[in-house]
This record gives structure tokens, C-alpha cells and sequence, in this order.
């Protein structure tokens, strides 16, 4: 399996990963990258200069939270489940693309006036310009644009399903992929998808979806994890979303499922666990559409790498954080960072997560306080980053461009 050699549009990645990675840089072009660190335990998000490894700002939450960046990079959720409420940052990073080059403009992060609130938010979906926030207790989505959320004013809408479930909602401009809760235990995963418009009336009918957990986008294709396969949605902002089926092949192995999902950044492609101790690299545009890496232990946390495209990285739970070259399916490199961080115990117990930045890829290590830096040419540890508290989730915004300040 080869995945799809196909450079995506600038405007379908994140805006500073996509220029770092299309664009070659400029004499006079700097690099900007932020990291927003959510505590595990504490309601707060530290916002770190990715360069120094210095705190710029701490800010106060509701709850302990996860921390989801938009595809333009300008903007950062929380995601504060217990307090049944999301609030946005700005994350002072703003690109202005001008095709060979890319104007970057660097501000202060700031807290964004509003939020959007409800009864138990858990799924965070960025997709043409707009988020959608599924509320598990209510069953309904609230989706707001980008833009408002900038401005101070996330005005959202609902999409309501038809029960309280742990579902997901992906926006598609004029219309939308809601979940269909499960007809017989809606406490039980969702059994499918339905395309909606933009009043949340179904378009066509249903596709059944099994045991639905995973979603990501790569280019214009969204897959979403069946226990059968996948579905890979395509579509636009105006026209209606196609769904097909794509059934796991016979070569798998049996009784295992994908259920996490990441989208390639600049060759289309998807990265999903298979099983605890296994991934499965999927390229929707081949006959032999899935290959499965086998990890030695558990997997921890995964992503790709939208600076490096042939490139995705696993923590696992010897400690290491593991190279994957996506084109040859083989983990090339692999480092050890941590002590053991056992999968074994509760999902939500602190263990480390992966954020990728221009030059490195950093790993939180909760349990030490720290943030582990490797240098993402020599695959070495390069330094750690003290962070108070507990370091959990995090993500990283930012890119290359000819700098303008804005203080």
C-alpha cells in the first residue's frame, strides 16, 4: 500500500503547517510556534513560546480540559467537560498567504469573549471554517464559524439528533454528517450517519456505521470508524456529502476494529489504531486500501506530521516515542523519552500526548512535570520544557512567514 502522492491545498491544512510545508522559506521568513498546554488535574491552560520553552500566559478555566487547535491555526478550543462549557483563544499566530509567500503576523494569545455551553461537550470537529460541538448529554451539536468566535460572538446553531449519545457532528457547509444514535441503547455507540441540511433535516438515507467511534479528515475525504470498516464521506461546501463503505480487508486481523483516527496533511492518507497493540495506515485511493504496523507494546498516542508529510509519530507504553514513515509502513526510528506509562487502569488516568512543531516534536511527560523535546531531524531527545502542574493534552499552532509584529 502506497499512500496517495497527491500535494493537498494549502487551504485544506492547517494555515501555518500547510505554508511551512508547501512554501519554501524566504531569506527574511521567521518560524512562530506556540504550544497550549491543558493540566490534567487543574483548570488551567498554559500557552509556551515553542522556541524558548518559556510560559507566555496561564489561563483559568472551568475544568481540567482538552485542547483542540482550527485548521487555520488561529484559534484554540477548550473543551471543559465537567463544566459543561467550551471557550476559545485566540492564538496570536494570523497567516495571510500571498501564494509564494506567506505574511505572518504575531500578537498575544488571548481569552475570546463567549462561549458555547451545554450539557457534557466531548467531541470537537473543525471543518470548512466552522466547529461543531457535540454535547453527549443533550445529543445535539452546536456549530459556530470560526469567524464569529474571533469577533466575540459564537453565535451557534443546533443540529439535534434524536437522543442524548456519544456522537460527533462534521460540518459541510450547507449541509452536515450527524450520528444516529443506537436504536436500541442509545448509552451504547452510535450504529450510523445521516447527511443533514442546514435546518437538520435529513438528506437521503442513513449508512450504517456499527460501533462508530473515529473520525479525521486528509484533503477532501472524512473517514469515519465502523466495526465493518470505514465510511469515507467527500464533498464540498455546496454540494451534498457522498458516503461509501470501505470494508476492512481479509488480510486484518479479525475481532479488531479502528477507533481513533488522524488524517494525512499533505498526502492523503489515515493513520487508526487497530486493536491496543497495533496501527493501520489506510489509503482510500488503493485496492489494498489498509497496512497494518505492528507496535511491540500497547500505543499510547499517535499523529501525523503536517511539516513533514511522509512522517507520523506513536508514543507507547514502554516509554518511547516511535517514527513512522508512511510510505514505507515501517516504524524507522524510535526513541526513549519517559519511564513506562501503562495502559492498563482507567482511559482518562494522565499519560504523555504528542504536539509536532517546526523543528520538533514534543511530548508531555504528566507524571514529571515536563515537556520532552526531540529534534525532529537526528529522531534525538534535544531538551525538556518545566511545565507546572501535570502537562496533558496538548497542541501546537504556528508556521514560517515574513514577520509582522502586532503588540
Amino acid at each position: 500500500m502506497r499512500p496517495s502522492i497527491v500535494l493537498l491545498r494549502a487551504g485544506l491544512l492547517s494555515a501555518g503547517a500547510a505554508l511551512a510545508a508547501l512554501h519554501p522559506a524566504h531569506a527574511d521568513e521567521h518560524e512562530a510556534w506556540r504550544l497550549f498546554v491543558a493540566d490534567h488535574s487543574a483548570p488551567e491552560l498554559r500557552v509556551l513560546d515553542a522556541e524558548k520553552g518559556e510560559t507566555i500566559e496561564t489561563f483559568s478555566l472551568k475544568s481540567p480540559a482538552r485542547v483542540y487547535a482550527t485548521e487555520s491555526n488561529e484559534t484554540v478550543f477548550a473543551v471543559q467537560r465537567d463544566a459543561n462549557t467550551v471557550t476559545a483563544f485566540s492564538s496570536g499566530i494570523h497567516f495571510d498567504d500571498h501564494g509564494d509567500h506567506a505574511d505572518m503576523e504575531v500578537s498575544a494569545p488571548k481569552a475570546l469573549d463567549g462561549s458555547v455551553d451545554g450539557d457534557r461537550p466531548v467531541h470537537f470537529v473543525s471543518h470548512y471554517g466552522e466547529i461543531a460541538l457535540f454535547f453527549d448529554g443533550e445529543g445535539v451539536a452546536r456549530v459556530v464559524s470560526e469567524k464569529q468566535v474571533q469577533d466575540g460572538k459564537p453565535e451557534s446553531r443546533e443540529l439535534k439528533t434524536s437522543a442524548p449519545h456519544h456522537g460527533v457532528v462534521i460540518p459541510y457547509g450547507a449541509h452536515a454528517i450527524a450520528t444516529v444514535p443506537n436504536s436500541k441503547d442509545p448509552s451504547e455507540l452510535p450504529e450510523g450517519v445521516q447527511v443533514v441540511d442546514a435546518r437538520g433535516e435529513a438528506v437521503g438515507d442513513a449508512a450504517a456505521c456499527p460501533g462508530l467511534h473515529g473520525e479525521a479528515t486528509s484533503g477532501n475525504i472524512t473517514a469515519i470508524a465502523c466495526d465493518t470498516g470505514l465510511l469515507l464521506v467527500s464533498g464540498s461546501r455546496s454540494a451534498a456529502p457522498v458516503i461509501q463503505h470501505l470494508a476492512y480487508t481479509k488480510s486484518l486481523p479479525e475481532d479488531l476494529k479502528v477507533s481513533t483516527l488522524a488524517g494525512g496533511k499533505a498526502l492523503q492518507y489515515f493513520l487508526g489504531n487497530f486493536g491496543k497493540s497495533n496501527l493501520v495506515l489506510i489509503d482510500p485511493e488503493d485496492e489494498d486500501a489498509f497496512r497494518l504496523i505492528e507496535l511491540p507494546v500497547r500505543a499510547v498516542h499517535f499523529v501525523v506530521d503536517p511539516v513533514r508529510p511522509k512522517f507520523a509519530y506513536v508514543f507507547t507504553e514502554d516509554g518511547k516515542l516511535n517514527r513512522i514513515n508512511v510510505l514505507s509502513g515501517k516504524i524507522d526510528k524510535s526513541v526513549e523519552l519517559t519511564a513506562a506509562y501503562s495502559m492498563d487502569g482507567h482511559w482518562s488516568d494522565p499519560r504523555p500526548r504528542i504536539a509536532v512543531t517546526g523543528e520538533e516534536i514534543m511530548v508531555t511527560d504528566p507524571l514529571k512535570s515536563v515537556i520532552r523535546a526531540v529534534d525532529a531531524e537526528t529522531f534525538e531527545k534535544a531538551r525538556d520544557i518545566a511545565v507546572e502542574g501535570m502537562p496533558y493534552n496538548i497542541v501546537a499552532v504556528g508556521g514560517s512567514g515574513e514577520q509582522h509584529e502586532n503588540h
